[in-house]
């Protein structure tokens, strides 16, 4: 798999299962870019929406992507501490236009304190049933929220103490 430099600028994009594209976030800058992960950072960057609308994020991020497991992890920075949002999805490809993933909407938001909470299963269980998911997708998506949980409490990958802010400091760098 290719995988995308340090210090280039490109896109993040989801999809759906049924193939179509759910959102754009326009500029990442790669601060660790291999076969098996990638790290980027960005700030108050645009996300296109597929139904057209658009939005600006709201603070600094570090996002964590990874070819082996069915997350992905954005850190972001707050006044009050890091809060996490993690998208349950396939492991993330490159093709040089963009790191593209499935998005299969199960996503976790985790608090500075490192309590959680898991969102959109109602949307999970629609879209399961409209797009047809395979029982394997589902399973393999429920084993990856447990795995992530214990990430959570394990403090492990994007979760140890100083790893966004360490991005951080390097995503500054190339600003």
């Amino acid at each position: 798999m290719n995988f995308p430099k340090t210090g280039s600028n490109i896109q993040v994009q989801s999809y759906k299962h049924n193939g179509q594209l759910h959102r754009v976030w326009e500029e990442t800058i790669i601060l660790k870019g291999t076969s098996h992960e990638v790290i980027g950072g960005n700030d108050r960057i645009l996300v296109q929406e597929s139904d057209g609308r658009q939005w600006r994020t709201r603070e600094p991020a570090i996002c964590y992507f990874t070819s082996r497991h069915w997350f992905n992890v954005i850190g972001m920075i707050r006044n009050d501490g890091i809060y996490y949002y993690c998208n349950l999805g396939t492991p993330f490809t490159y093709d040089e236009e963009a790191v593209k993933y499935i998005d299969y909407d199960l996503d976790i938001k985790v608090f500075p304190d490192m309590t959680y909470k898991l969102l959109d299963e109602d949307e999970f269980l629609l879209h399961k049933e409209q797009m047809n998911y395979p029982d394997e997708v589902e399973a393999i998506l429920r084993r990856s929220v447990d795995e992530l949980v214990s990430w959570v409490g394990q403090k492990k990958g994007p979760f140890e103490p100083g790893f966004v802010e360490d991005w951080y400091e390097r995503f500054l760098q190339y600003r």
